[in-house]
């Protein structure tokens, strides 16, 4: 789909990508772009429509879907992360929050405007994903968990609107430069590099962004001898 002149929704969007993703698309020309934040007054970027939106909340994305009936693009950005493997002492309770927002939070944006979006003629969904949808090395393991599964999510999703002719697109990509991966030692890239590669893949019809080389070399190394989800000998 092209951006110049969509009408778009982007969750998370008061900070990191889903601040770059706002300012992005008003710069490709789109139409309208509503920004969903769990605090609206946190949203500063001008030129767009703040909305009240925690997609763990029900009631709430109900809301958004009916206010915002003139959607054409759906940006499911959305997430929390946190460190820690799953043998920690707390481990099935932040895996349960990190679900909520990054699957279920997902999956009920997504049912709530496969409809606008049908109604609209077929739009796109845009859901960011990220390396560790396919590798799992333990200091992000719920984290990582919730992306494998919002993965699968994504490519059930596009069958499942193909009929509805909605484009849905996964963008993968390792370490952002956000609050998320601070403290994290190893190379970033911006979010508005990221956001870029993501709306040209968008706009060139593609159902799969890799957003960097490092997410190119592990998305081919699931094919190989071992892969790259198995501990690697030094």
């Amino acid at each position: 789909m092209k951006i110049d002149n969509a009408i778009a929704l982007v969750t998370g969007a008061n900070r990191g990508i889903g601040l770059a993703f706002t300012r992005e698309l008003l710069a490709r020309g789109a139409r309208k772009v509503y920004a969903g934040a769990r605090d609206p007054s946190s949203v500063t970027q001008p030129g767009v429509e703040a909305i009240r939106l925690d997609v763990t909340k029900p009631e709430e994305v109900a809301a958004a879907a009916a206010r915002a009936g003139d959607v054409t693009l759906v940006i499911n950005n959305a997430g929390v992360g946190h460190q820690g493997g799953f043998l920690a002492s707390d481990s099935e309770e932040v895996t349960r929050r990190q679900f909520e927002t990054n699957f279920f939070g997902m999956l009920r944006m997504s049912k709530a405007f496969a409809p606008v979006l049908a109604a609209n003629g077929g739009g796109a969904l845009l859901n960011v994903l990220s390396i560790v949808s396919w590798m799992n090395g333990g200091q992000l393991a719920a984290y990582a968990a919730s992306k494998s599964a919002a993965w699968s999510l994504t490519n059930s999703l596009r069958h499942e609107l193909a009929a509805q002719k909605t484009q849905v697109l996964a963008l993968h990509m390792a370490f952002v430069d956000t609050d998320l991966v601070r403290a994290i030692d190893g190379p970033k890239t911006s979010p508005e590099e990221i956001v870029r590669r993501a709306l040209d893949g968008l706009e060139s019809g593609l159902d799969e962004v890799l957003a960097d080389e490092r997410t190119k070399l592990i998305k081919q190394g699931l094919t190989a001898p071992t892969p790259s989800y198995l501990p690697q000998n030094a």
